[in-house]
C-alpha cells in the first residue's frame, strides 16, 4: 500500500510561535500571559467570544483560574492534547467534572459562541458516547465526561492572540482568537460510539460522523471510472497520519484534484469539506470556505479502503489551507463506530499566520 509522503511544513510554525517550540515537557501551570499583538480589530464575533471567556473566567474560583490559565508561550500546553483517555493521557486545565452548573453553563456558552450550533452539539455529543463508554466500564481507563478540560493559553483580549483549549477523549478543540479571527486549526473530533444500542434499538451517539460518511460516499459514487482510479489510492484503510504529535508537519497532495471534477462534483466536494469545518462559527466559517473555494482546483481527494457506504475506509483532503483526515479504527470491533478525525491548516496552525 502507497504511503502518505510527510513533509516539515515553515509556514507552520512561524517566528511568532518559534519560542513555543523549544518548550520542555513540564507540566507547571503558570499565570496568563498576554499573547502578542495583533493587526486585525476585534469584530462583533470575537467581541462577543472574549465577553464569554471573560464571564466563564469570572465564574471560577481563584485555585481554578489559576490551573486553567497558562503562558502564551507555553509550547508543552499547546500540544497538550490527545484522542486517548485519561488513564493513557493526561490533560491540563480543568476539568469538566469539577465544575459546579453555574461555571458548565458559562463554559457552554462560551464553546457556543466560538463554535456553531452544530459544533457544540457535536461537542456535546461527544462527550455524552464517552459516558455510553464509562457505562460499559473502562478497567484503569477513566471515560466519561468528567473526564474533558479547559485552558486558556494568553489572556481573552480583543487586542491580543489567546487560545481555548477544550477536550478529552476523542476530542481536542484548540480555538485560536487573534483580533477579528478564529481557527479551529489543529482540532480532532470524531467519537466512540458512534451509535449503541438501547432498548433494543439503535441510537446514533454523535450525528455529524454519519453525515459526513454520506457525503463522503456521495462524492466517490459521482465520479467516473478514470476520476475513481486517480482518488482511491489503496483498497485497505489507513490510520490517522497527522493526529495529536504531528504539529509542523503536512501531507503531499495525492487522489482527484479539484481540477479534475466537473462543477456538481466540487459542489459535492465543498459539502464533504463544509460538513467537517462547520464546527466553527457562522461568521468565521465563511471567511475560512471562500479561501478553501478559492483553492479548490489545487485541493485533492484522496481515499484509502473499500469503496462501500459502511464507512470501513479512511478519506483525506489535501489543499494549500486545509487538510482533512477521516479515519474509522480496528478497536471495538466495529471500525465505523470508533473515529478520529483531523482538521489541520497547514499555513495557520494555531493561528500563526495572525501573529507573525
Amino acid at each position: 500500500m502507497p504511503r502518505p509522503t510527510i513533509a516539515l511544513s515553515a509556514l507552520v510554525l512561524t517566528a511568532a510561535l518559534a519560542a513555543c517550540t523549544s518548550s520542555a515537557t513540564t507540566t507547571t501551570t503558570t499565570a496568563a500571559t498576554p499573547g502578542p499583538a495583533v493587526s486585525t480589530p476585534a469584530d462583533a464575533q470575537t467581541t462577543r467570544v472574549v465577553a464569554a471567556a471573560t464571564t466563564f473566567l469570572g465564574t471560577l474560583s481563584a485555585a481554578q483560574r489559576q490551573a486553567a490559565s497558562f503562558a502564551w508561550t507555553d509550547a508543552a500546553q499547546r500540544a497538550r492534547w490527545s484522542n486517548f483517555p485519561t488513564g493513557i493521557f493526561q490533560r491540563s486545565g480543568v476539568r469538566w467534572g469539577d465544575l459546579n452548573a453555574t461555571q458548565r453553563a458559562a463554559l457552554a456558552t462560551l464553546l457556543g459562541t466560538v463554535l456553531s450550533a452544530d459544533g457544540l452539539k457535536m461537542v456535546q455529543q461527544q462527550m455524552k458516547a464517552d459516558d455510553v463508554l464509562k457505562s460499559q466500564g473502562g478497567g484503569n481507563l477513566q471515560f466519561g465526561s468528567d473526564e474533558y478540560y479547559v485552558a486558556f493559553l494568553g489572556t481573552p483580549s480583543a487586542t491580543t492572540a489567546w487560545t481555548l483549549q477544550f477536550g478529552g477523549h476523542h476530542l481536542a478543540i484548540n480555538a485560536t482568537v487573534a483580533g477579528s479571527n478564529i481557527t479551529l486549526a489543529p482540532s480532532l473530533t470524531g467519537g466512540q460510539p458512534i451509535r449503541t444500542t438501547v432498548n433494543g434499538q439503535s441510537v446514533t451517539v454523535v450525528e455529524e460522523v454519519p453525515q459526513e460518511v454520506k457525503d463522503a460516499v456521495a462524492l466517490l459514487g459521482s465520479l467516473d471510472a478514470g476520476q475513481k482510479a486517480k482518488a482511491v489510492i489503496s483498497t485497505t484503510r489507513t490510520d490517522l497520519v497527522l493526529g495529536p504529535g504531528h504539529d509542523g508537519q503536512t501531507l503531499q497532495p495525492e487522489g482527484l484534484a479539484g481540477s479534475s471534477m466537473t462543477a456538481a462534483q466540487k459542489t459535492l466536494f465543498v459539502t464533504l469539506i463544509r460538513e467537517r469545518l462547520n464546527a466553527l462559527n457562522d461568521d468565521d466559517l465563511a471567511a475560512k470556505m471562500a479561501d478553501i473555494q478559492k483553492n479548490l482546483d489545487k485541493t485533492a481527494f484522496a481515499w484509502y479502503g473499500p469503496t462501500t457506504a459502511d464507512g470501513d475506509f479512511y478519506y483525506r483532503v489535501t489543499g494549500p489551507t486545509v487538510l482533512i483526515e477521516y479515519s474509522p479504527q480496528s478497536m471495538g470491533n466495529d471500525p465505523a463506530n470508533h473515529i478520529h478525525s483531523m482538521y489541520r491548516d497547514p499555513t495557520n496552525e494555531y493561528g500563526a499566520a495572525w501573529v507573525k
